[in-house]
């Protein structure tokens, strides 16, 4: 097949959408298949396009087989409401010239967020007579107004109307978890449009390593310590806050350190926090090269997820499968109600607590900083769930059986295929 994956994010970002739909390109490459990614010039998470893609319009780019094809964004570090209209809008102006002058795609698949590349994607699938799934990782503006991001009423009823379209000129949606099932069939959208593909996790690049001659913790001076981590997004959904108030009620255990890995500005913000609680036992770091991944995730005792009260109960960080999948107990800081909580339930690798509550979370700390044979016991099961529920080659099998259901489903599509084979 030749697949087209849209993706506003991709390679070298390091968290979210990015590294998830490398390794979807990549691993399709490696099954045969031609891929082409029309995406960003990287800026996430510091929101600044990458040094070596400034001042570029255009540029293609390969890697590991895939084709990248790379168009200009409006960004700004701090962004205001305009500012992410503009990035959103320059987005879908800038890349349907590339995705355009491009092979003719068999299937075209598309991210969101950002929701706007439905737009060029519809009249991409349209022009070149392919189908066009698209692959739900949030959903907006529903989310965004959740937290108060989009509070101005014409916006809001702009993106609600370009949700609808969205759903309405897909030929399928994908989705991550059962919570965004749920939602859409309450929009009305139609069960047999709906397939449900979880994240998954590299198990093989991510896996469990001894903490005994972990090189994080020799450099960061943690070993004999009980780490606690958080790696990710610092944002308006995280309230890490609520990590450092946790670990000010924990400081007088010198053999407990919280860890947190983040963008810089994020970085700053906590900075000022750990100084108004008097957390002398945070250590903020900025984000780790890829490849030092699994080696930071095994210096931990316990890796945390953490979300505000408000966040949208379908909200399912790709953070959890890569926490499981490095065989380490869980602390979950997040709606019980939620898609998040119930994950990390089924698992069985991690506990819950209720979000924004520095007090209950501390306490969960400290009990398994009390009792290291339930901290391994939960390391156990996180793993176990982790290659049975979310591993890479279950969610490239589910894609690529998808493309081809919808590719043999659809009868132009079908003879052309066939005319390549035949050739």
């Amino acid at each position: 097949m030749r697949i087209l994956i849209y993706s506003y994010n991709y390679y070298p970002e390091p968290i979210g959408i990015a590294p998830l739909m490398t390794e979807l390109a990549e691993g399709l490459v490696k099954r045969g298949h031609q891929v082409r990614v029309v995406t960003a010039m990287p800026n996430y998470p510091e929101r600044r396009i990458y040094d070596a893609y400034k001042k570029k319009l255009y540029l293609t780019e390969y890697k590991n087989g895939v084709q990248i094809q790379r168009s200009y964004v409006w960004i700004r570090p701090q962004p205001n409401l305009l500012d992410r209209v503009l990035l959103d809008a320059s987005f879908v102006v800038t890349s349907f010239v590339p995705a355009l002058m491009g092979w003719r795609p068999d299937v075209i698949l598309a991210t969101s967020p950002s929701l706007p590349v439905c737009v060029p994607t519809t009249l991409l699938g349209w022009l070149q007579n392919c189908p066009v799934v698209l692959n739900l990782q949030d959903i907006l503006p529903e989310a965004a107004i959740h937290v108060g991001l989009i509070k101005n009423q014409l916006l809001v009823k702009a993106f609600t109307e370009l949700e609808k379209f969205a759903y309405r000129t897909a030929t399928k949606i994908s989705v991550i978890a059962d919570g965004f099932v749920e939602n859409l069939l309450n929009k009305n959208v139609k069960a047999n449009k709906i397939v449900q593909i979880p994240n998954w996790v590299d198990v093989n690049f991510i896996r469990p390593l001894p903490k005994e001659n972990n090189s994080f913790r020799t450099y960061h001076k943690l070993n004999d310590k009980f780490v606690v981590l958080y790696s990710g997004n610092i944002a308006l959904t995280q309230g890490l806050e609520t990590v450092v108030k946790a670990a000010s009620k924990l400081r007088h255990i010198p053999d407990i350190t919280f860890v947190i890995v983040g963008e810089a500005q994020g970085l700053q913000r906590l900075q000022q926090e750990c100084q108004n609680c008097g957390a002398d036992n945070v250590l903020l770091l900025p984000f780790q090269p890829r490849e030092k991944l699994p080696e930071m995730l095994a210096a931990a005792d316990v890796g945390l997820v953490v979300q505000k009260k408000n966040v949208i109960s379908f909200n399912m960080p790709s953070k959890i499968q890569v926490l499981l999948a490095s065989g380490r107990a869980l602390v979950a800081s997040v709606p019980d109600n939620g898609t998040a909580a119930r994950a990390i339930k089924q698992s069985g690798g991690g506990v819950v607590v209720p979000p924004e509550d520095s007090d209950a979370l501390a306490k969960a700390i400290l009990d398994l900083y009390q009792h290291p044979e339930k901290v391994k016991a939960l390391g156990y099961n996180s793993r176990q769930f982790a290659v049975e529920q979310y591993s890479f080659d279950q969610a490239l099998n589910n894609y690529e059986s998808l493309f081809y259901t919808m590719i043999s489903d659809s009868p132009a599509i079908r003879s052309t295929v066939v005319s390549k084979q035949e050739v």
